[in-house]
């Protein structure tokens, strides 16, 4: 069996093709789309990245430790692997391309647009936010003309709920670190996904977003594994 054959996988068409899936867990992600293999944040506690495919891409929310994990980024990087980063990632890895909050650019053919990702509410006993504006990001991924939004650590932001025609959206959950069930359905009501995976939720209970927007039906709420 191919190991990554043992994590769940869903497969949503695009006008370009089949884009798969693969939740690796926290806020792992696998993807395969056009023969692409593209990792977002991969991290050695929920795989063993050395028995992984190699990247063609590698995208980094920000510098925390379970997002950027230097040992699994090195279990999957080759010579031509692409890794898109933050600056304060940059200043830890050679290159990798920095993309700013805001930016837009074509990696590898796909086009991507680099979100803020940040607390509005959440902060340490110190009053710092656990992840300040302009120090993280999260991407949004148009495949095939279907828009993938993986946010990162961050809260529900006016950038976030002022997006339009995303199709697929990654909202993270784990407290007290980023948002609670009803941020993210409060997030997910005003940019309206159409599939929406609770992800990186650690012990926050999913089924209380489940309960939230259990009655709008053009939201499709889908949970795996991704504690």
């Amino acid at each position: 069996m191919n190991p990554s054959d043992l994590f769940e996988t869903d497969i949503l068409p695009t006008p370009s093709g089949d884009l798969s899936i693969k939740f690796l867990g926290h806020g792992s992600l696998l993807m395969n789309f056009k023969e692409l293999v593209i990792y977002v944040d991969p991290f050695g506690k929920v795989a063993d990245y050395s028995t992984l495919p190699k990247a063609d891409l590698v995208f980094v929310t920000h510098e925390h430790f379970d997002h950027f994990d230097l040992q699994a980024l090195s279990s999957i990087r080759k010579e031509k692997t692409q890794l898109v980063l933050t600056e304060t990632c940059a200043q830890q890895v050679k290159g990798g391309i920095v993309m700013r909050n805001g930016e837009k650019r074509s990696v590898a053919g796909i086009p991507v647009e680099a979100m803020a990702a940040y607390n509005l509410v959440h902060k340490r006993p110190s009053g710092e936010p656990f992840h300040p504006w302009g120090s993280g990001n999260g991407y949004i991924f148009d495949f095939g003309g279907k828009l993938v939004y993986v946010a990162g650590d961050t809260e529900n932001t006016p950038e976030m709920k002022a997006l339009k025609n995303i199709h697929v959206a990654f909202l993270p959950m784990n407290l007290p670190y980023t948002m609670t069930p009803a941020m993210v359905a409060d997030a997910a009501l005003a940019f309206r996904p159409k599939i929406l995976y609770p992800y990186h939720y650690g012990d926050t209970e999913v089924s209380q977003l489940v309960d939230l927007l259990k009655g709008e039906k053009d939201i499709e709420v889908r949970v795996r594994k991704l504690s």
